[in-house]
């Protein structure tokens, strides 16, 4: 009867969903943070936004047991992330950081170069799915989010949900979506609301 009991809780406790934090390195990202809050928590029941104060900051934000991270924050040259003291902390820290905590999806979302994701945001070979954005495009982001967050909070897996949005040949259908880049290093994770 005891394990009955133990086992009811567990259930319960993987049934709460994922939990979600939005957050940001610099206050000149407010209104992206506040816009992206509003669609996350109209998909997720755990959101908390914050505006953090440094690195440092952050990376006691990521101890507390988040499955989905939502960050904005400038990419300096090599795939530095800067907070406004100007420490810094390389991307690829971020992922390890990130899969040590158990993160299933990282997103960078605002505007960065690509060189800068590509020379330090090194995901290969980690257990991480992980979004970086080129270019939100205004409401092209937002609609964008809406309509990934709808899918996968309800239990699709995010590659999935991604190449149904995001076809991989060149067309047209480009020019309404945000510039993002993805890698799917947790291909079967589900991040249900």
């Amino acid at each position: 009867m005891e394990m009955t009991v133990l086992f009811a809780k567990r259930l319960q406790q993987i049934a709460a969903g994922s939990k979600v934090l939005i957050c940001c390195l610099d206050p000149c990202f407010r209104e992206a943070l506040d816009d992206d809050f509003n669609i996350y928590s109209s998909h997720y029941r755990s959101v908390d936004a914050v505006i953090l104060s440094d690195i440092k900051e952050l990376m006691g934000a990521l101890d507390k047991g988040y499955d989905i991270v939502h960050l904005l924050c400038p990419v300096a040259a090599g795939g530095l992330i800067e907070d406004s003291s100007g420490a810094t902390l390389l991307g690829s820290d971020l992922i390890t950081m990130c899969c040590e905590r158990d993160v299933k999806l990282l997103w960078i979302a605002n505007d960065n170069k690509p060189d800068d994701y590509v020379r330090g945001f090194r995901a290969q070979g980690k257990r991480l799915n992980l979004i970086m954005t080129i270019s939100r495009r205004g409401k092209k982001f937002a609609n964008f989010l809406e309509e990934l967050l709808s899918r996968i909070s309800k239990g699709e897996k995010l590659p999935v949900a991604w190449v149904s949005l995001v076809p991989q040949a060149e067309g047209p259908w480009q020019q309404d979506l945000p510039g993002c880049i993805f890698f799917a290093g947790r291909p079967d994770e589900k991040l249900p609301s």
